[in-house]
């Protein structure tokens, strides 16, 4: 089972991405939450992955983070959701605003979704409601835990992108900028800077 993808970006699209890996390039299916988040062609990522596997296809599908192929996996075991349907899920908006769309029984927010009627996303509430509920108190307390600055935010960011820790913490200590996103954008361009000079 290939659980993660880590590599160069080589192609981005609207629906997938290439990741060269160890000299192979997996492509991943993705939602646009992810995308938004993989960094320009050439740079380095990281993916959270699952594969599925069929009689006819091997499928690779990657998550910016954890918490995003957890509420994959579990659309994807509702009855009458395949996988493209559950990625069109996820590209309906953050992870925390489906779950808690879940949570509170908003129908309408998973009716918008192309491939999902009345009855399917009547389903996702009965079947996932449980499930989540427990998902989002870890998630409230997780936060709880943790001073949610901009910096934390960016910090998080570089994670997800492949960084260790102690680059992510070195690269914001020379960033410039006020929101989470000026953040990692500065701490990307030094980065760069820092690869070009070495």
């Amino acid at each position: 089972m290939i659980a993660a993808v880590s590599g160069e970006i080589l192609s981005r699209r609207p629906d997938h991405v290439v990741v060269d890996a160890g000299g192979v390039g997996y492509r991943l299916a993705v939602s646009t939450e992810t995308l938004r988040l993989v960094p320009p062609t050439g740079q380095h990522v990281f993916l959270h992955a699952h594969l599925i596997s069929r009689d006819d296809s091997l499928a690779l599908y990657g998550f910016a983070t954890e918490d995003e192929r957890e509420l994959f996996l579990s659309l994807i075991s509702v009855s009458g959701v395949g996988p493209k349907v559950a990625l069109a899920a996820l590209s309906g908006g953050p992870v925390g605003e489906l779950l808690r769309a879940i949570a509170s029984g908003d129908a309408k927010r998973f009716q918008a979704v192309p491939g999902i009627g009345k009855r399917t996303a009547e389903r996702i509430l009965v079947e996932l409601r449980e499930k989540v509920s427990g998902q989002l108190e870890e998630n409230v307390l997780r936060d709880a835990t943790a001073s949610v600055g901009p910096r934390e935010e960016a910090r998080e960011g570089l994670l997800g992108l492949g960084y260790t820790p102690v680059e992510a913490e070195r690269l914001l200590d020379s960033a410039d900028g006020i929101s989470a996103e000026e953040l990692v954008a500065s701490a990307l361009r030094q980065g760069r800077q820092d690869h070009a000079a070495a």
